[in-house]
């Protein structure tokens, strides 16, 4: 598998407007953050897409992609879903509907929010997306890959991870949480890369701080572990990456691991 992530900021992004902290200031490239997506490829498929957020269009051009299989979605915050009017050219390129999978929560707000693509119309050019729930969390295929939900609470929105397994490789992405319950750990044994949000140092009323996703890859001992969806507030990438064990990385915008 290879695992690219297209962004790995907060929902304003990093450098956050008005700001003048040193992360904000800082001319180290990966201390610039996009909104928090990531693309995995599997070889000879499925491309799979971690949500959509509002700087999909430039994540898509700067890494090159021109094609994607499915669209996994953790929730239906506008930072993970507002990039999908720009699927349109992926319709046209391969010639149908983007298969979308979430739980019951956000297909509601998909689907309230983005109505126009799902009632009759004449307009021509409009994105299209097959919509799944998989809020019953069981095990799907796209493909080749295995795909299973891994349930849990961005405050008190109930959130979805992902566990991919594609047979040679097992990874777990997850976002925009703060709470998982012992009994979806299980998900998160024997893999060899988990991506887990930390937005601060300090604990957040809705996400993981680092302390606590920190806790969590010790309880699951990935064989190595990325840090996504970090605010300015988190510090800057060199300082807080050199401070964690070998085998925990603060994810940056366009890093991409082969596992």
């Amino acid at each position: 598998m290879k695992l690219t992530f297209l962004g790995t900021g907060t929902s304003q992004g990093v450098p956050v407007i008005t700001c003048t902290c040193d992360v904000c200031r800082s001319t180290d490239p990966r201390d610039k953050r996009l909104r928090t997506s990531a693309f995995l490829r599997i070889p000879q498929g499925p491309d799979i897409l971690f949500d959509i957020g509002p700087d999909f269009r430039a994540q898509m051009l700067a890494n090159g992609i021109s094609h994607i299989d499915a669209i996994l979605l953790t929730h239906a915050h506008r930072d993970h879903i507002s990039g999908i009017d720009d699927i349109r050219p992926f319709n046209w390129t391969q010639h149908g509907k983007l298969d979308l999978y979430a739980n019951a929560p956000a297909l509601a707000t998909f689907h309230h929010d983005y109505h126009y693509i799902f009632e009759p119309h004449i307009y021509p050019g409009l994105p299209e997306v097959e919509t799944h729930d998989v809020s019953d969390a069981a095990p799907f295929a796209i493909g080749k890959a295995l795909v299973t939900p891994v349930r849990g609470l961005h405050k008190d929105l109930p959130v979805l991870g992902f566990r991919v397994d594609d047979g040679a490789s097992r990874m777990v992405y997850i976002t925009d949480m703060n709470h998982l319950t012992d009994d979806e750990l299980p998900k998160l044994q024997n893999l060899d890369v988990l991506v887990i949000n930390a937005l601060r140092q300090k604990t957040h009323f809705s996400h993981f701080c680092l302390p606590e996703a920190l806790e969590v890859i010790q309880r699951v001992n990935p064989r190595e572990a990325y840090i996504t969806h970090l605010s300015h507030e988190m510090g800057l990438h060199n300082d807080v990456d050199s401070s964690l064990p070998p085998h925990i990385h603060i994810a940056y915008d366009n890093l991409s691991i082969n596992f």
